[in-house]
């Protein structure tokens, strides 16, 4: 999985139902046992319901289970995260190299089946671990990827994929969502007050630092043709609103699409910024190192945040699309660079 296979997956999620295939039609044998439950390392103790499930999901589906799902696949990152942080493990994922490469925020445990890609997950293979429930990240209700899989006798829980107008409460809501199918509401309140401590804490820490420079711009990039193509999070990213929420401002104000609050920019456009501290991904791109291509840049080495050594890269395997635990080390980002 590379940066640039990612910006295309976002890109094309935001414009065009996602296709599902079943790939191949023989037998895939009997389902395999759950893989041990072995995530968070503050999961002893967690309590979690027995009775009925009846939910209304991001897009007002009602989803009913006879009793809290245990035997879940999952077909989006952000949500395997959420799953692993609400101490349950998948037996089925999209794309665990991917996963692993992308989100360490919580370990995906051995054992756990790799059912293709997120945009065409082997339907075989998904099936054939017997979930319980099928967790999807769609964009409408009509999306393609709902229809596909209410076909299987299976239910499907079709959480947002993300909302420019507020992401931090799309996310909280998404993990919420996930709880109530897994009878985990109590460890999920308490996962969102220790995010939301943490913020404050954070918040409290910039504040008493009381940095220089406070306006900031954080993107990613990829080598397309020759030419380093970027990707500012701007007024309604995950990234760029918990950066505001620290107090910080996000100095990208160009045209952003409606769900992520991404944009597109090259290097010369980054000069609208003006002394914004630049930061963007730590994770190495598979095919190749986009950011090596900046440093051979005269405009980047002429940006006052660059002359300035305020260019920084983000800790690797950070996913600025992910889940509670994921915008925690988003906020420990921020503080390692805005509170030193």
């Amino acid at each position: 999985m590379s940066l640039r296979t990612t910006a295309s997956l976002v890109g094309a999620a935001l414009l065009l139902p996602l296709a599902l295939t079943a790939c191949g039609t023989t037998d895939p044998g009997p389902a395999a046992a759950a893989p041990a439950a072995e995530t968070s390392g503050d999961c002893a103790g967690v309590t979690t319901s027995t009775g009925p499930v009846s939910l209304t999901d991001s897009f007002g589906r009602t989803v009913e289970l006879d009793k809290p799902a245990e035997r879940v696949a999952v077909l989006e990152w952000q949500q395997v995260e959420d799953v692993l942080t609400l101490c349950l493990s998948p037996v089925a994922v999209a794309d665990v190299a991917g996963y692993t490469t992308w989100d360490d925020a919580e370990r995906l445990p051995d054992g756990v089946a790799d059912v293709g890609t997120r945009g065409e997950p082997n339907l075989d293979a998904l099936y054939a671990t017997d979930p319980d429930l099928v967790i999807v990240e769609a964009y409408t209700a009509q999306d393609e990827i709902i229809s596909t899989l209410e076909a299987y006798d299976v239910p499907v829980l079709a959480t947002k994929g993300a909302d420019a107008a507020d992401p931090v409460a799309t996310m909280v809501d998404t993990f919420d969502l996930i709880a109530q199918a897994t009878g985990r509401t109590e460890r999920a309140q308490a996962v969102v007050e220790e995010f939301e401590q943490h913020l404050a804490d954070a918040t409290a820490q910039i504040a008493a630092a009381q940095p220089e420079h406070t306006d900031f711009v954080y993107f990613d990039g990829w080598v397309d043709g020759g030419n380093v193509a970027l990707r500012p999070f701007g007024q309604g990213s995950l990234v760029g609103e918990l950066g505001e929420a620290l107090g910080l401002t996000n100095a990208w104000t160009g045209e952003v699409d409606p769900a992520y609050g991404l944009g597109q920019s090259d290097i010369e456009g980054m000069t609208a910024v003006g002394d914004a501290t630049l930061l963007y991904t730590g994770t190495k791109d598979a095919d190749g190192d986009w950011t090596a291509e900046l440093l051979k840049n005269p405009v980047w080495a002429g940006l006052p945040a660059v002359a300035d050594a305020r260019s920084h890269a983000f800790p690797e395997h950070l996913w600025t699309f992910g889940g509670p635990r994921s915008a925690e080390k988003i906020v420990d980002a921020y503080v390692g660079i805005f509170a030193k």
